[in-house]
């Protein structure tokens, strides 16, 4: 019996272990807390095109959606489409964090041209100058 009841606890113990590494490895988290502290962070699955990928930088989520296209020598992701969770989040930023995104999200996929959701398209093609911060007129 006493035998049983140490195998138990083993158990439990080796499934919290699991579990804490379990979350402390989970890409999620480590993307809320990057949004939390404001920082960047790429979150994706490049094997998978179907799935959406996500970036947090200076407090703002976008989300972009990958699509599957032809170059000259493979199917690559070609294109992609990009938008924040949330525009009022988007209060402060310049052109040039919205070119530091665009430059990351090259450094993925190399051959995708980067297409805005409304307003940062209007707004990107407005603006020259890089310190031109967004304002959202909702």
């Amino acid at each position: 019996m006493m035998w049983l009841i140490r195998f138990l606890l083993f158990a439990l113990i080796i499934f919290l272990i699991y579990s804490v590494i379990k979350y402390l490895l989970n890409p999620k988290r480590k993307l809320e807390l990057a949004h939390e502290q404001k920082r960047y962070y790429f979150l994706d699955d490049q094997d998978n095109v179907h799935k959406n990928f996500l970036i947090t930088y200076k407090g703002v989520i976008f989300e972009g959606e990958k699509y599957l296209g032809t170059t000259d020598n493979a199917f690559e992701v070609i294109s992609v489409f990009i938008w924040p969770h949330k525009l009022s989040s988007l209060k402060g930023m310049v052109r040039e964090d919205l070119q530091f995104i665009e430059r990351k999200i090259h450094e993925q996929y190399p051959n995708a041209k980067i297409d805005w959701k409304s307003p940062i398209k209007e707004f990107m093609e407005k603006s020259k100058s890089p310190n031109t911060p967004f304002q959202s007129h909702e």
